[in-house]
C-alpha cells in the first residue's frame, strides 16, 4: 500500500473478516501502519465453504460500487480465492502477490487456495524462481509471471529497528520459540498430544516459549494436556514476536511466513510439516521438515544446540524492495491514476 500510495494510486483497503480476533487482526493495523480499511466484510469464523461463500456474497457489491482497474490478492487464505473468484467472473483484472507456492500437498485448504487463485490471476507476482517454475508447469503463459522477491520480507526489514526496542519478556539467553497452528497439527488429537509431548522433551533441554494461537489453546484445553513447564503466551503482537524470532536457537513451527523470515534472519527452524510450499527456505535457508517424527525433531535440535546445525543463505530477491518491483511494473502497466 505504501509503495503504490507513492505512485499515485488511488487505492481501497477492504478487510474481509477472516481474521477477527483483536490480536491476530487489529493489532497488525496498528504496528504496522496500515491505514484503517474501507470496507470490513465481517465475515468471521466458519467452514471453509460457507467462509468463501460469505466473502464472495460480500465481496461482489463492493467490487460493482468502486469499479477498480485491478484487484490485488494477497498469499493463499480463503479471501485469496474468494475475491479472485469475484472478479474474474466480473471481467475485473487481479494481482496475485506471492504467487506460485505450490506445497504438491491438495489435503491442505490452502493448497486449493493457491492452485486455483493462480489460475485466474492476470497478474502473478512471485516470491522465488521456484514459484515460476511451478506455474510454467501448470500451463500459466510467461508474460502472466513477475518475479519481485518476497513483500513479506519487505515487512521484517521495515519493523526490525522497531523490533530492538520490544519487551524481551525477561527471557532466558537461549530458548526455543514455537508457534502452531495448522488443522492438521492441532484439530487432529493424535497430532497434538504428539507434538506437545516431543515439545515438552525439547523443554528439559531447552525453554520452550509458545506464543498460542486461540484455536490451538483451546484444542489443548479439550485434549486436558498438562502443557505444565511450557511458557505458553498469549498472541504476540508483531514487532514482539519478531524480536523473540530473532533472539531465539531454534524455532519450532507450521507457519509458512514464520520459515520466510527465521531464512532471512538466519535462525534454525524446525517445520513441523511433512511438505512446504515455500521449498527454497529448505533448499537455501535455515528451514529443515521434520513432520511428526520425534526422533528426527530430537536430532536436528541436538545439532542445533551442539552448533552443526544447518547454514542458510537469503534467496535472491529477498532483500526488502518486493513491493517496490510491484509498484513499478503496475505503473508502467496500468494507466496513470488507476486505483
Amino acid at each position: 500500500m505504501s509503495a503504490l500510495a507513492q505512485r499515485g494510486f488511488r487505492q481501497t483497503l477492504v478487510h474481509t473478516g477472516q481474521h477477527y480476533d483483536v490480536n491476530m487482526s487489529d493489532v497488525f493495523f496498528q504496528e504496522l501502519s496500515i491505514p484503517s480499511p474501507q470496507v470490513n466484510l465481517c465475515v468471521g469464523t466458519g467452514s471453509h465453504a460457507r467462509q468463501t461463500a460469505e466473502i464472495m456474497t460480500r465481496f461482489e457489491p463492493v467490487v460493482l460500487e468502486h469499479k477498480p482497474d485491478l484487484v490485488l490478492v494477497y498469499g493463499d487464505v480463503n479471501s485469496t480465492l474468494a475475491a479472485a473468484l469475484v472478479c474474474a467472473k466480473l471481467q475485473v483484472p487481479v494481482g496475485h502477490v506471492e504467487a506460485g507456492l505450490r506445497s504438491f500437498d491438495r489435503s491442505m485448504p490452502e493448497e486449493i487456495n493457491r492452485l486455483l487463485t493462480d489460475q485466474i490471476a492476470d497478474f502473478l507476482f512471485t516470491p522465488s524462481a521456484d514459484a515460476d517454475l511451478n506455474l510454467r508447469r501448470e500451463g500459466v503463459p510467461d508474460a502472466k509471471i513477475h518475479c519481485v522477491g518476497n513483500v513479506m520480507i519487505d515487512c521484517l526489514v521495515r519493523l526490525l529497528p522497531h523490533a530492538a526496542t520490544s519487551n524481551n519478556r525477561n527471557l532466558p539467553e537461549r530458548y526455543a520459540l514455537v508457534t502452531l497452528h495448522r488443522p492438521s497439527n492441532v484439530d487432529d488429537g493424535d497430532a497434538l498430544k504428539g507434538i506437545l509431548t516431543s515439545l515438552l522433551e525439547v523443554n528439559r533441554q531447552l525453554p520452550v516459549v509458545f506464543p498460542i494461537h486461540p484455536r490451538t489453546r483451546q484444542r489443548i484445553s479439550d485434549l486436558g494436556f498438562d502443557t505444565t513447564g511450557l511458557r505458553l503466551l498469549d498472541p504476540l503482537p508483531h514487532v514482539e514476536f519478531l524480536d523473540l524470532q530473532r533472539g531465539a536457537t531454534v524455532v519450532i513451527t507450521d507457519s509458512g511466513g514464520i520459515q520466510e523470515e527465521t531464512t532471512y534472519l538466519g535462525v534454525p527452524c524446525l517445520t513441523v510439516r511433512d511438505s512446504t510450499e515455500r521449498p527454497v527456505t529448505v533448499s537455501m535457508g535455515t528451514n529443515i521438515l521434520v513432520g511428526h517424527d520425534a526422533n528426527l525433531l530430537r536430532q536436528e535440535l541436538a545439532n542445533i544446540l551442539e552448533k552443526r546445525g544447518k547454514r542458510g543463505a537469503v534467496p535472491p530477491l529477498w532483500d526488502g524492495h518486493a513491493s517496490d518491483r510491484i509498484a513499478d511494473f503496475l505503473t508502467t502497466n496500468l494507466r496513470p491514476g488507476t486505483s
